[in-house]
């Protein structure tokens, strides 16, 4: 899981670097979507990695108080690792100001590409999705490490 900590861990403080031209005003949360497969044809898969996200956000907040000080909501959003429900949750939780979407599928990836530029939502694909994301000027919304 250190790829997936280190990679929300960049994704945030992108998303937070982004937001810097942003007038200054005191925030009382970060909100975490986790787009969750614990269910459906990879869920043998889809259940460590959701519940190691679930553990680790939540020992960031116990242990450290959240980030700066600052508490981490965190809310699942089943997909299945079906496409069309992992786009279903990103429109379910894209007006409550998510720091960081990590699909954790190319095919919803590749669904929410041109929306994340629109809604400026950063999008986490860690060595998944459209391997042209890694040109930020192109795809300035979209991260996907290790390789970029």
């Amino acid at each position: 899981m250190t790829t997936g900590k280190f990679g929300l861990i960049l994704a945030a403080s992108a998303a937070l670097g982004l937001s810097a031209t942003a007038p200054a005003f005191a925030q009382d949360s970060i909100y975490v979507p986790l787009l969750t497969y614990r269910t459906g044809p990879f869920a043998g898969s889809g259940i460590p990695i959701a519940d190691g996200m679930r553990d680790y956000l939540t020992m960031l907040n116990e242990r450290d108080g959240g980030i700066g000080g600052v508490k981490l909501v965190i809310e699942e959003c089943e997909t299945g690792y079906d496409t069309k429900k992992g786009v279903e949750c990103y429109e379910a939780v894209k007006s409550k100001n998510p720091v960081v979407i990590n699909p954790y599928s190319t095919g919803i990836t590749l669904q929410l590409i041109p929306k994340a530029h629109v809604d400026k939502i950063p999008i986490l694909s860690m060595a998944y999705g459209l391997s042209a994301a890694a040109v930020g000027g192109t795809f300035p919304w979209i991260f996907n490490p290790p390789v970029t």
